[in-house]
């Protein structure tokens, strides 16, 4: 997906799948070469955002204006310009009490 034609839709209701989005997208008189909601590896389920690419930045920027703060099942979406991901570090974070260090006790 190109960056310039591809949205970010985020605040989605969890049971909301590909198609519903799709669905809704084109309800409002617009046309997406493609929609993906992402889901979590393990358990399958919506994490509550996804991403809609257009043919051109100006159906893009479209749908931008007529999706944006409109309600889907019950949630106001967030729609905007898609950005790269941020490359994640190394660092696991966290600790806690058992986060592998063991101290030798006598």
């Amino acid at each position: 997906m190109e960056e310039q034609k591809k949205l970010y839709i985020g605040n989605l209701e969890f049971g909301v799948t590909e198609s519903d989005l799709k669905g809704f997208i084109e309800s409002k008189g617009l046309t997406v070469k493609e929609v993906r909601v992402i889901t979590d590896k393990f358990s399958g389920r919506s994490k509550g955002f996804g991403f809609a690419e257009f043919e051109t930045e100006e159906q893009a920027q479209a749908a931008i204006d007529a999706l944006n703060e409109q309600e889907l099942n019950g949630r106001k979406m967030t729609v905007n310009k898609a950005r790269k991901m941020e490359p994640r570090s190394n660092n696991f974070g966290g600790g806690g009490r058992n986060s592998g260090f063991r101290e030798k006790r006598y």
